[in-house]
């Protein structure tokens, strides 16, 4: 690939991560603070049964989708380019989430524990 579209795609890749990092926080903040949904009092009865009480934050499933696009890139380069970018958005989404925005307003990133029982 030449180096000016190498880094027109790196360009495109980080916009289109960027945008979805910012539709997943406000889908996230519009649960969180609009409908009031707390994800250890709201979750705990359904997920939280599947995932034996471990709270699983969305920067998890974001790292492991980064995972397999790397792990698909060379067999299936569009596919991983798409779960790349989709685990970046999920991924910084979270952080933001819990340290720019939770933390500020409710006083605690309510991020370091992981078991609620």
């Amino acid at each position: 690939m030449p180096e000016s579209t190498h880094r027109n795609s790196n360009r495109t890749l980080a916009l289109y991560a960027i945008a979805l990092t910012a539709v997943f926080e406000l889908l996230t903040c519009v649960m969180r603070f609009g409908l009031q949904m707390e994800s250890t009092r709201d979750t705990a009865s359904t997920v939280g049964k599947l995932t034996c009480g471990i709270r699983i934050h969305h920067s998890y499933i974001g790292a492991f989708t980064i995972l397999v696009a790397c792990w698909l890139w060379d067999k299936k380069p569009n596919r991983a380019w798409w779960l790349l970018m989709i685990g970046l958005g999920l991924f910084f989404s979270d952080l933001i989430h819990h340290f720019l925005v939770l933390w500020p307003i409710t006083g605690s990133p309510q991020f370091l524990s992981l078991i609620h029982i």
